[in-house]
């Protein structure tokens, strides 16, 4: 798989951007502040529907623009797509795939397979448990995209939830009565897709592991073993023969999500009195972690920098080698490298080079042309005041 052409309007700092790519190394050169990262965001977003630098749409649409556009045509398995996505201030997203317009803007999930590595990744290994849900969730997603649905409807749960425990739980306090029969029916719901979520990141982590485990002792090799655990009381509760590691065979989880809605319900009912008590969701798969270790201590608060940047390394160059070794997938994954070179010793600099060098197509992104690694200079492009040039 690999972007033949990408295009940008009022996306971030660019009033308008075009570039003819090519399969292979791609390089985009220029001082900061000059709009790479901007263009490699922009394919991020088609491949994930999020961004690796905000949490939010808005900051993504040009000051004073109502509407930003990213178009891309993508190559996979010799045929063309051609994606398209709108982003409007205070609307729904709109979106098109070969032209033609489709009901949600998610219906692209899985034309574009993006695998992005920045500077923001050390946030996976020493930020909060939610930045680790959020990189797990959405490999999830780019390898079923299903599941994006399955995590919408468990955020609008979440929400609701929320709202009735407070209002129930006051009313409790209040001597009043509480709708505890609508607290049902919504523990059902939470169940339900939080069932589904939880089988689909425990597929994911135990395929996971040993590509990730495997590039940690290519780009930090003599080091301690890079450990992954998924950590959550209601995968606890349930049989460990029924969690899938990497010998499990594709599909078959069915008997899997049947224990985790169940344990789910179990943990909702013992935990009620304390969610109306604090008016918060105190179960579920929004409370997990991927715990990551290096030997036997905890990666975060223990790691050195130069560990941590491995470690987060590895966790996206394993997400690559997971995402090229599914079925049907179209082919390889589209690398992509931002700024990254430059807070690299040259060890890992190197080892890096040499397996995106492998890569159907890797984009590049640097401040200076000297930190890209002579095996990743391929096509380039000049960018500066705001217009992009290739360079022959």
């Amino acid at each position: 798989m690999y972007v033949r052409h990408l295009t940008v309007a009022d996306f971030r700092s660019w009033q308008a951007a075009d570039l003819d790519l090519e399969p292979g190394p791609v390089v985009l050169a220029g001082a900061n502040g000059q709009g790479k990262t901007n263009l490699v965001e922009a394919l991020g977003y088609l491949a994930t529907l999020s961004s690796h630098r905000v949490a939010t749409d808005a900051p993504l649409i040009r000051s004073g623009a109502e509407r930003a556009v990213v178009r891309a045509a993508v190559v996979a398995d010799t045929r063309e797509l051609r994606l398209e996505l709108e982003i409007t201030q205070g609307r729904a997203n709109r979106a098109r795939l070969n032209g033609a317009p489709v009901s949600r803007p998610r219906e692209l999930l899985g034309a574009l397979r993006t695998v992005l590595f920045a500077p923001e990744d050390l946030a996976i290994v020493r930020g909060d448990p939610s930045e680790r849900r959020r990189f797990l969730d959405d490999l999830v997603v780019q390898r079923s995209p299903r599941i994006a649905g399955v995590r919408s409807d468990y955020d609008r749960v979440l929400r609701q939830r929320a709202a009735l425990l407070k209002s129930a739980g006051s009313a409790r306090r209040g001597g009043g009565q509480a709708e505890l029969a609508t607290l049902d029916v919504w523990d059902g719901h939470l169940a339900t897709h939080g069932a589904q979520l939880l089988a689909a990141r425990l597929r994911t982590v135990g395929e996971l592991r040993p590509f990730a485990v495997t590039a940690y002792g290519q780009v930090a090799p003599g080091h301690e073993p890079l450990g992954l655990t998924y950590a959550s009381t209601v995968v606890d509760a349930v049989a460990p023969d029924l969690v899938p590691d990497d010998t499990t065979p594709p599909g078959g989880d069915a008997e899997l999500v049947a224990a985790l809605e169940s344990a789910l319900r179990d943990q909702l009912e013992a935990s009620r009195r304390a969610e109306l008590d604090r008016g918060v969701n105190l179960v579920g798969p929004h409370r997990d972690d991927l715990e990551l270790r290096l030997g036997a201590l905890p990666v975060r608060g223990y790691a050195s920098h130069g560990e941590g940047w491995s470690a987060a390394l590895a966790l996206r160059l394993g997400s690559y080698e997971l995402l090229r070794a599914d079925a049907l997938s179209g082919g390889d994954p589209v690398l992509i490298l931002d700024d990254v070179f430059a807070e690299l010793d040259d060890e890992r600099r190197d080892r890096l080079a040499t397996l995106a060098a492998k890569a159907e197509q890797a984009i590049v992104t640097a401040a200076v042309p000297a930190d890209v690694p002579d095996a990743l200079q391929g096509a380039r492009f000049e960018i500066a005041g705001g217009q992009v040039s290739r360079v022959v």
